[in-house]
């Protein structure tokens, strides 16, 4: 299958539409038994997405990695990330679409909790995640008065347990991630073309460089240039492995006007020239 020129951006799996709830859940069936079990790489701006499978198994391609699911397991894709199936024939579970602003609860907001979700997570599902999996499909499917009053709670505790699987499996716990650092994020999609440096960074959120270094240092160890540097790396990585754009216009949409400056970033940041990690990655899907 050839690689579009662009990584399609969806509501739901191709759909441009509003998202037409507060919380989405649907078989996985629904989707992907149409299109011969496949769902092509694409991406999600402002919502993320639990896959729950009951039965059969995919494997999973989020941002260039791939991963095995099996019956039991679930795995938690965050907005932005790159991500496509395969799913064996009669595959059953559910996918559970949740817009970030679920993210902005008292719950989402606690200490450790953003920094879990901000990364795809796999794992098996414990009994309490399928406890609250269970009841909110019913809540969901619930026509009642309070059906809302019922859903948000449970999906914002949803994301709560997901964050507390992942912490119960990794030593220490997980880093309070500043508000700051969020809006920072945000900023980086949005002004990625445009080249921005930490001063303009920094400008637009008000603060100085040597704060915004120090926020960045906090959470990921990195010097603010490094972090936004990363950040710029793992998009070119999304776009060289998800469409068949030349690397100029990957270098043109990063804020790079000399595709040679691109390439030596890209070299110094992954090892490989862009072109050398396209055919690697290419190899790797014709191998699976």
């Amino acid at each position: 299958m050839t690689a579009p020129s662009h990584i399609p951006v969806f509501a739901l799996y191709g759909q441009t539409t509003p998202f037409p709830d507060i919380v989405y859940i649907e078989r996985l069936a629904d989707r992907a038994a149409s299109g011969g079990w496949r769902i092509d790489a694409h991406r999600h701006g402002q919502l993320s997405q639990v896959i729950i499978i009951d039965q059969g198994g995919a494997r999973a391609r989020i941002d260039g990695d791939e991963c095995r699911l099996a019956a039991g397991d679930f795995l938690f894709i965050p907005a932005h990330a790159v991500h496509g199936y395969d799913f064996s024939p009669g595959t059953a579970g559910h996918v559970i679409s949740l817009p970030s602003a679920l993210l902005v609860s008292d719950a989402a907001q606690s200490p450790g909790v953003k920094a879990a979700l901000a990364r795809p997570l796999r794992g098996q599902a414990d009994a309490t995640l399928q406890r609250l999996v269970a009841l909110l499909l019913e809540a969901f499917a619930a026509t009642g008065r309070f059906r809302t009053q019922l859903v948000l709670p449970l999906a914002q505790a949803l994301l709560v347990a997901l964050a507390e699987n992942t912490s119960a499996r990794a030593p220490g716990a997980a880093p309070h991630r500043d508000g700051r650092l969020m809006r920072l994020d945000a900023l980086i999609t949005a002004q990625m073309a445009q080249g921005w440096g930490v001063a303009d960074y920094a400008r637009a959120l008000q603060i100085s460089t040597a704060h915004l270094g120090r926020l960045c240092r906090a959470a990921s160890g990195m010097g603010a240039k490094a972090y936004i540097e990363q950040a710029v790396m793992d998009e070119a990585s999304r776009l060289l492995a998800f469409t068949r754009l030349p690397m100029s216009q990957i270098g043109y949409r990063l804020g790079f006007d000399d595709p040679s400056h691109f390439s030596k970033r890209f070299r110094a940041a992954r090892g490989l020239a862009p072109s050398a990690y396209r055919r690697q990655l290419e190899g790797r899907m014709l191998l699976g």
